[in-house]
């Protein structure tokens, strides 16, 4: 199933501003709050999928490349690849976005100040290189990747045995509340528990292996599925294949970074590509079949007789796919003569001899106006 549009989802307009964006996202969250909703499962999805839509919104750059490249720009492809910008738990909705929650749910939804803080692994960048062969069709890539894995010897817990116990300072709330007495009446304020660092939990006995962080170095092969028409410099998400988090957190994402691989004989021109070809004079006056190349291997491309150096032959359809689309863009061929550098005498008296001809002297009039056809031609 596809997704909806993050624009529709928070029901804004795709100029709306960031403070629009945040407003927008509020209100559907408190709409949608699992407090609110409880044991409704659309409306935890709908919750879900809000939080999902404000990532991407509110974010400049990840905003920008959803706005070129649709879902597959920030990692939402719907074809079940192996990009995700969703897939985020509660826990993970709240370490991101609580402060936006604050107070104004009434204090009674769980994305209140009286929160547990979740720890967050860090995102990783590498770079995948692919060729416009790939690019074409999509690629399905493994890499291996140094990270941080949780502690086989814990199990991610940070703790010798599992030995934790809850926070006496906040009793496992995460969180210390205090009442100030001031001229405007008691004062609430909460903030985090210095004991145990807003975790909930204290560790008895740390583990020796990852001295009670929880997480160690470590590697993992991961299996990317890249969309079809992906481009030079793009970045894809694979949600929570970062680092992984201190104590059983939230793991960070993987950010993929496209390097194309240049063709020996294609140039890439957004979505088209772009082929020079030399022919013989002979081959252009008279006319031939030439050979090109496309992604797909070679191509059979008929020259009429009387061809003009820098005619632009057009191939549809024979460039590259649209990222989330069914379009592909076009091979276009320009037509080079080739001019001998070294001639023999007999070819040079040949050529003598034709250049004599009115048929070989260059019409000004004509060229000018092919020129122009030819421009018109390649940006129609």
């Amino acid at each position: 199933m596809s997704k909806r549009d993050y624009y529709d989802i928070l029901g804004v307009e795709k100029n709306a501003n960031e403070a629009d964006i945040k407003k927008a996202y509020r209100k559907v969250a408190i709409k949608y709050h699992p407090d609110k909703n409880p044991d409704d499962k659309s409306s935890e999805e709908k919750f879900k999928e809000a939080a999902e839509a404000y990532e991407v919104l509110s974010n400049p750059q990840k905003r920008q490349r959803y706005n070129q490249y649709g879902h597959a720009g920030v990692g939402g492809a719907a074809n079940g690849g192996g990009f995700s910008g969703g897939g985020m738990s509660m826990d993970d909705i709240f370490s991101h976005f609580g402060d936006i929650f604050g107070g104004g749910f009434g204090g009674g939804f769980s994305g209140g100040g009286s929160r547990q803080r979740v720890n967050r692994g860090s995102n990783l960048r590498i770079k995948v290189k692919l060729t416009l062969e790939e690019i074409v069709k999509g690629a399905d890539k493994k890499v291996k990747v140094t990270k941080y894995v949780p502690c086989e010897t814990c199990h991610g817990s940070g703790a010798e045995n599992g030995d934790t116990h809850k926070c006496s300072t906040c009793h496992g709330s995460g969180q210390v509340t205090r009442i100030v007495n001031s001229f405007l009446g008691q004062m609430q304020t909460s903030t985090t528990c210095p004991t145990c660092g807003g975790e909930g939990h204290v560790i008895r006995n740390k583990c020796k292996v990852c001295y009670g962080n929880g997480i160690v170095k470590g590697e993992e092969v991961i299996s990317l599925s890249i969309p079809a028409g992906v481009a030079e410099g793009m970045q894809l998400s694979v949600s929570g294949k970062g680092n992984s988090a201190a104590r059983g957190g939230v793991p960070g994402d993987l950010i993929v970074q496209i390097e194309e691989i240049p063709h020996p004989e294609l140039d890439r021109d957004g979505n088209n590509l772009l082929h020079d070809h030399f022919v013989s004079f002979p081959d252009a006056a008279l006319g031939c079949t030439i050979d090109v190349p496309t992604v797909e291997g070679r191509a059979k491309v008929k020259i009429e007789p009387g061809t003009q150096a820098g005619k632009v032959l057009r191939l549809k359809g024979k460039g590259l796919p649209e990222v989330n689309s069914y379009g592909r863009g076009d091979l276009l061929i320009t037509i080079n003569v080739w001019t001998p550098k070294i001639l023999t005498p007999s070819e040079r008296e040949a050529l003598h001899k034709l250049n004599q001809s009115t048929n070989f002297q260059p019409d000004p009039s004509s060229t000018e106006k092919g020129f122009f056809n030819r421009m018109r031609e390649y940006f129609k």
